[in-house]
């Protein structure tokens, strides 16, 4: 994976995750690369000094700047606020949402962990589902 710094014409830089250099050019070609700020698909690389790990010193994350960094922290009080606010059924997420749904438990707000499969029968139940946003800096 490569990361290059871009951008469009209108003057937005931002960054973005690539497989390869070859898969940039291809996606870029087809108009599959865009502005996530204007949504204009001419966008060009930009200099970028690579980030290098050495043994010596640790691998800092990359500050987000401007309105990435406000987004970020929207959704972290919106995950902090949910948190607080619902009761944490881990594994167990499909299960009590059905119980709740049909009216077999309390009814509560919950939160936990579903698998693909269990969210889709879960819609097609009429439960009501949605995904909580993990920011990409979680996931490190």
């Amino acid at each position: 994976m490569i990361r290059y710094a871009l951008a469009c014409e209108n003057g937005h830089s931002f960054e973005s995750w690539f497989r390869d250099s070859a898969a940039f050019e291809a996606q870029a070609e087809q108009g599959l690369v865009s502005c996530p700020h204007c949504l204009s698909s001419k966008v060009q690389k930009q200099i970028m000094a690579p980030a290098v790990a050495t043994r010596d010193t640790e691998r800092m994350p990359v500050a987000a700047s401007g309105p990435d960094q406000e987004m970020r922290q929207m959704l972290r009080a919106f995950r902090s606020m949910v948190e607080a606010n619902t009761d944490d059924v881990g594994t167990a997420f499909a299960e009590e949402a059905r119980k709740i749904h049909y009216g077999e438990a309390e009814e509560r707000a919950i939160r936990g962990a579903a698998t693909p499969a269990e969210v889709r029968e879960l819609r097609e139940e009429g439960v009501e589902v949605a995904a909580l946003p993990i920011l990409p800096d979680e996931r490190n």
